[in-house]
């Protein structure tokens, strides 16, 4: 059994209080749910709209078929219409978002007790409770859901909510942010929990992307652990002090959260196209790490790695995400797994931009046995790297493990495609690359004796098929690269069509 709910409108008319209402209504009622957002860059009017997907059986995606249309306005259904299964439901009218909250929790069977208890939140609780009461009044079906177990140990949040746990968990002092959707919400996060007092973090706003990292690197070479936060645009100015980390052996965090480009693209959308620019960007050579979770709980758990190896090498870690896993909100078993990181730089030290010699207190030179010497070094060190990456989970593999047919990807498309296997029984082997740098040695066994590899990408490029072929000297033909790049994700069913379509 599987669900999609949409609540369309403009913007300021409230379908993200719709969206965590219901939400709430159906984790309590023990469904499994996931929703993601999809907004303009503007502070009124316009259209947007979230889209709500929850079943008995663990989700992580939507899937383009529309079972209940919420219209906080004309225009959502016009919009929409074409999307609609067979049998939807459509609710529209002049009416607020709290009556269509209250015919929502009628439709599904759910408990309007929980519906109260939300709207405490809420501004204006009297007011919304009565409008509320009057949709759930007048509202006379019910769809008969199936009465499943308690969802109570589920936990739900979205990719930076998870992200900023991680952070915390892993001993963050300073996070530096310039406002740049999408990881603004990371920011913000940040600094909500900053008014916990358990919490020993500062979450602090600068001027400028340069001024972000370059505090950063200071608090960290005082004794602080620092993480920065930035779309591709904030990254491009970060990457001459990126090589000064390199270079002068300074710990630091980096989470680059993605978005369309060149340049401003499209703001408020979701990319995969930056894999190259957190491999790459940069002066010289040095070892960084990057990492790409893909889904909510790895998003805190990989955070924490990235702490972990960024303070025992002393190298800037990347942590890749995008708007559609940061934005995204979805329930999840487990408790995260942190990694407890070393003890940062705890001794004062000299620091240098230049090549210089350790041997004679970090005074620059120009000797050329030093020079190699140190590059020999910062080889070595990436060699040690990649041992250490082997202890954590650099890649996984889901689907049919024995299958011939492979299909790789990273990032946020590992809901749809987890969600494509499992809704149309798929005989596909899904190999999950989490570790872009270093990337795992193991991923080539997995590949032997495939009789067809796909990838899945958001980009237009196919960037993952580029690591691939550097990595494992496999090319992956274009006919089997299955490619989104309108600043959306794919749709559970819009991806299992795709793959059927190439596997036969």
């Amino acid at each position: 059994m599987k669900y999609t709910i949409l609540f369309g409108g403009k913007a300021g008319q409230g379908p993200n209080m719709l969206s965590e209402v219901v939400s709430e209504g159906l984790i309590n009622r023990g469904y499994y749910v996931f929703y993601s957002r999809d907004y303009q860059s503007l502070i009124r009017g316009g259209h947007n709209f979230n889209t709500l997907t929850f079943s008995d059986k663990p989700v992580h995606s939507n899937n383009s078929e529309i079972n209940i249309l919420v219209c906080l306005d004309d225009n959502t259904e016009r919009v929409h219409k074409s999307g609609l299964n067979k049998k939807a439901l459509i609710l529209k009218g002049e009416k607020t978002n709290a009556y269509f909250a209250g015919v929502l929790f009628k439709l599904l069977g759910l408990d309007f007790r929980d519906l109260e208890h939300n709207f405490r939140n809420i501004k204006n609780f009297d007011s919304n409770i009565r409008e509320a009461r009057l949709g759930f009044n007048d509202e006379k079906r019910n769809l008969g859901l199936t009465k499943i177990n308690s969802g109570a140990s589920s936990k739900f949040m979205n990719g930076n909510q998870a992200i900023a746990k991680g952070a915390i968990a892993s001993g963050l002092n300073f996070y530096y942010s310039y406002p740049m959707t999408p990881a603004t919400p990371l920011m913000m996060e940040l600094g909500q929990l900053e008014l916990d007092k358990s919490n020993k973090h500062r979450a602090i706003e600068m001027e400028s992307e340069i001024s972000v990292i370059n505090t950063a690197l200071g608090s960290s070479l005082v004794g602080s652990k620092s993480m920065v936060g930035t779309s591709g645009g904030g990254f491009d100015l970060m990457t001459e002090s990126l090589s000064l980390s390199g270079m002068a052996e300074i710990p630091i965090v980096i989470y680059l959260s993605q978005r369309p480009g060149p340049s401003t693209g499209v703001a408020t959308y979701t990319s995969q196209a930056d894999l190259n620019l957190a491999r790459f960007s940069g002066h010289g050579e040095f070892s960084r790490v990057v990492i790409a979770p893909g889904d909510i709980k790895e998003s805190a758990e990989k955070t924490s790695e990235c702490f972990y190896l960024s303070q025992k090498f002393r190298i800037p870690c990347i942590l890749i995400g995008d708007k559609h896993l940061g934005e995204s909100k979805g329930t999840f078993e487990g408790d995260f797994k942190i990694i407890e990181s070393p003890k940062s730089i705890t001794k004062p030290e000299r620091f240098n931009s230049y090549e210089s010699d350790k041997n004679q207190n970090m005074i620059a030179t120009e000797d050329a046995k030093v020079i190699a010497k140190n590059a020999e070094y910062r080889l070595k060190k990436h060699e040690e790297i990649g041992r250490e990456a082997q202890v954590f989970e650099q890649h996984k593999v889901y689907g049919n493990k024995n299958s011939k047919n492979i299909i790789l990807s990273w990032g946020s498309t590992k809901g749809a495609i987890l969600d494509a296997i499992d809704d149309f029984n798929l005989d596909i082997k899904f190999i999950q690359v989490l570790y872009i740098e270093p990337f795992s040695t193991k991923i080539k066994e997995e590949l032997k004796n495939s009789k067809k590899i796909l990838v899945a990408e958001n980009n237009s490029t196919s960037q993952l098929s580029k690591l691939m072929a550097e990595k494992t000297n496999i090319i992956i033909e274009d006919k089997n690269k299955i490619l989104k790049y309108d600043g959306r994700p794919f749709f559970s069913d819009e991806i299992a069509q795709e793959i059927l379509r190439r596997l036969k």
